[in-house]
């Protein structure tokens, strides 16, 4: 979400006549986005921010400093106005227009009201992307919902990003065309609970019905959406991803936890017994699907028994990936105000890397079944001297070729494998042929 509130930021910008530089050293205009959905990232953007501040004093004339993000958050933060005088703009999560107000010079307090006021409206699906980054971008992020009305009891996102809010269809869609007429390949709809797309909208299409028509793209080749929710994964939605051509065969489905009794302390309303049916309703809906999950450990009052409960479960679903994460208490959450943090963190840390070493072995078998295999990649960018992209199921390929492969897709055999990355040549000619432009009626 952060790369697609960058990305929309850095296109306003150039609107303004902005051009990017390499060099944070040589900006005019210097700003961070940031990230409070853990300590350690928090920590790091008020690192960035010093920094950012100390640079300012450095050059003559200064540059403008503006932070944007959840640090900020939709309600502002008086605080952080207070104890950094020198940040110029302060932004909310999703909205460039206070940077775009104060660099355009809106000095009328009437005007620039108005302009504010629509801190929570949804933008405009005309999205140019910026050329600050990648020229020939094979990937973009749509948001589709924004914030998240869900309110586990370890996440921040809602008190920083505020209630759901679904963008309406057309807007998307709109979006969505723009970017392919760009040459984006694929797009990533976002939304912290994605499945939740239109709920909010009275009669509101669902994101099955979304998917159906932004299919209907012309020049789009995939689609991708995440983040999914065990509770609000329909069998719609799955049949839709099943039947459309251009939908990718990858579902990304938080656990959280193993255990009955953690996730009843999350509050994620949901029972590993229905996590393990979801989980063989996708595998049997999806033809080849991948599956990836988010897991916590060192939740409070997370014992032993109860970690071992998810290091059993993650053994038995042998999923594609898992993010590990270690717990940490975010002010305002019902978790940081109710439940001790009482997991010691070499305990949060052992468990972490036990659950890495366990998921290492998992995806390398996995892996291992693609050798020999002709694979679908969408090439993102150039790494090292070889090519980078990623199969349908999300798998990162290398791959060398001494043609110009970016934004393309291409056919790879992959001739090594390993947990986090698979490595692979030009198949024949490399040419897919790909035609996923097949019309699909919209309900």
């Amino acid at each position: 979400m952060n790369v697609a509130d960058s990305r929309r930021l850095a296109s306003e910008l150039e609107k303004l006549g902005c051009q990017s530089v390499d060099r944070s050293q040589d900006a005019d205009v210097l700003v961070l986005n940031t990230c409070v959905v853990r300590q350690n990232v928090e920590d790091r953007a008020y690192d960035w921010l010093h920094r950012a501040i100390q640079l300012k004093k450095e050059r003559d004339p200064q540059p403008v400093v503006g932070l944007m993000g959840c640090l900020v958050g939709i309600k502002g933060n008086p605080k952080l106005a207070q104890d950094f005088p020198d940040v110029d703009v302060f932004l909310s999560p999703s909205d460039p227009r206070p940077m775009v107000s104060f660099l355009s010079g809106i000095e009328d307090a009437e005007s620039e009201r108005k302009l504010l006021s629509h801190r929570h409206s949804i933008q405009d699906g005309n999205l140019m992307m910026p050329l600050s980054n990648d020229r020939n971008p094979a990937t973009a992020y749509v948001p589709v919902v924004y914030g998240c009305s869900h309110a586990c009891t370890f996440c921040i996102i809602p008190n920083r990003r505020g209630v759901e809010r679904s963008r309406p269809a057309l807007d998307i869609a709109a979006e969505t065309l723009s970017l392919a007429r760009q040459g984006v390949k694929e797009v990533i709809l976002l939304g912290q609970i994605v499945d939740r797309y239109g709920v909010d909208v009275p009669d509101g299409p669902s994101l099955a019905q979304l998917l159906q028509l932004i299919h209907n793209t012309q020049g789009l080749e995939r689609i991708r959406f995440l983040t999914s929710h065990p509770n609000y994964i329909t069998d719609e939605l799955l049949e839709t991803v099943a039947v459309l051509p251009k939908i990718c065969e990858h579902i990304e489905v938080p656990v959280q936890s193993g255990n009955n009794t953690v996730l009843h302390n999350m509050r994620r309303k949901y029972s590993v017994e229905q996590y393990r049916e979801l989980i063989d309703r996708i595998r049997a809906t999806v033809p080849n699907v991948s599956i990836a999950c988010d897991v916590i450990v060192g939740f409070p009052g997370e014992t032993e028994s109860q970690y071992l409960d998810t290091y059993n479960l993650m053994a038995d679903l042998k999923l594609d990936k898992v993010h590990i994460a270690k717990y940490s208490a975010r002010p305002g959450t019902v978790a940081a105000r109710r439940m001790p943090d009482d997991i010691p963190p070499e305990v949060k840390e052992r468990r972490r890397k036990e659950l890495d070493e366990l998921q290492a072995k998992v995806v390398g078998d996995i892996n291992q079944r693609y050798l020999g295999q002709i694979v679908e990649v969408l090439v993102e960018n150039k790494h090292k001297g070889k090519w980078r992209g990623r199969t349908r199921t999300n798998k990162l390929v290398f791959f060398p070729d001494e043609q110009d492969r970016g934004g393309q897709s291409v056919k790879v055999q992959i001739t090594q494998t390993g947990p986090w990355s698979m490595q692979g040549t030009i198949a024949d000619d490399g040419n897919l042929g790909i035609h996923t432009d097949r019309h699909v009626p919209v309900p």
